[in-house]
């Protein structure tokens, strides 16, 4: 880990290795800039870098916080690798992304009704969609997260007390993400507009929360984390082996997963109407946060050990 003093890691021209969506791409950096999250059209405040993807168009450029960030170098080209190997295992699988219309089902499943493919057919098909996202031949949906102000502070409170403070969320959280989603499902259920929505829609909730728990549980390690926390990421991990991460992190990293929603939707097949049904309810979800927000995050963060402070340099 690098101390920075405030700094940025990154500067213009470096080559990196950037995260879009749940894998790593090369990258060179055009711009560098600190945001303090005063600008309302760059809300969220810290290190940020205009990024251009090697081999893409330049209509994919865009800016990126530093935790989707990473130096290229051979240990960062390693984990590329194996996320890369990690998704094609993945797409071989039956996996709900989320929801399509009311549910979307990844391509693989698709794929499991058919014959099977051979691995060079699979390989092309791979190659054949990196190369229709570089050239720009599908739009990807523009999804914009209603974030209320509140929350908005609670983003900047959060990244100030971990990257100047060096504070730690305290874990496990009480209440967890799953805990908290739980308590939305009964809340949504037995409030006074229940009876303007049906059944179908009970199971769209449904359907859209325990997609967005598995998007928490598969991005948290990856794209969810500051640098600083780490470390705890992986005391955790040794802790509670096999335990999903929804059911020990709380809302303050289910916030940060809203921020990232734009571009994971972006990676699915879902339709304009797919979408727009997608975020209606995540802006529900956002809403019972902001209302009950004083229960739902900590008060206070923990302070880091000595020996914590060592040894998170070394992650």
């Amino acid at each position: 880990m690098t101390e920075r003093n405030g700094s940025l890691l990154f500067k213009a021209n470096e080559r990196i290795l950037c995260f879009h969506g749940p894998l790593l791409y090369e990258a060179k950096v055009i711009k560098a800039e600190m945001w303090d999250g005063s600008d309302p059209e760059a809300p969220d405040p810290g290190p940020h870098y205009f990024v251009h993807y090697k081999g893409w168009k330049q209509t994919w450029d865009e800016w990126v916080d530093e935790s989707r960030a990473l130096k290229f170098n051979e240990e960062n080209l390693a984990k590329q690798k194996v996320l890369r190997q990690a998704a094609l295992q993945a797409s071989k699988k039956k996996t709900i992304i989320l929801a399509s219309k009311h549910t979307v089902k990844a391509d693989s499943e698709n794929e499991s009704q058919q014959q099977p493919r051979s691995r060079k057919r699979a390989r092309e098909s791979s190659v054949e969609k990196a190369q229709e996202r570089e050239e720009g031949s599908s739009k990807a949906p523009d999804v914009k997260m209603p974030i209320p102000n509140a929350l908005k502070s609670q983003l900047v409170d959060d990244w100030e007390r971990i990257t100047k403070d060096k504070l730690l969320v305290p874990l496990p959280r009480k209440p967890t993400v799953a805990e908290m989603l739980a308590s939305y499902q009964e809340f949504r259920r037995t409030s006074k507009d229940k009876r303007k929505a049906g059944k179908r829609d009970d199971e769209i909730v449904d359907e859209v929360i325990d997609g967005l728990k598995v998007y928490f549980d598969k991005a948290l390690g990856n794209i969810l984390l500051y640098r600083f926390e780490r470390y705890q990421f992986k005391q955790i991990c040794e802790q509670y082996p096999g335990k999903p991460l929804s059911e020990i992190y709380g809302c303050e990293h289910l916030l940060r997963l809203f921020v990232q929603m734009p571009n994971l939707i972006a990676h699915t097949n879902m339709d304009d109407d797919a979408v727009q049904l997608l975020r209606e309810h995540l802006g529900e979800i956002l809403k019972y946060m902001h209302r009950f927000m004083k229960t739902l995050f900590a008060e206070e963060y923990e302070n880091a050990s000595p020996s914590y402070m060592a040894l998170s340099k070394g992650v």
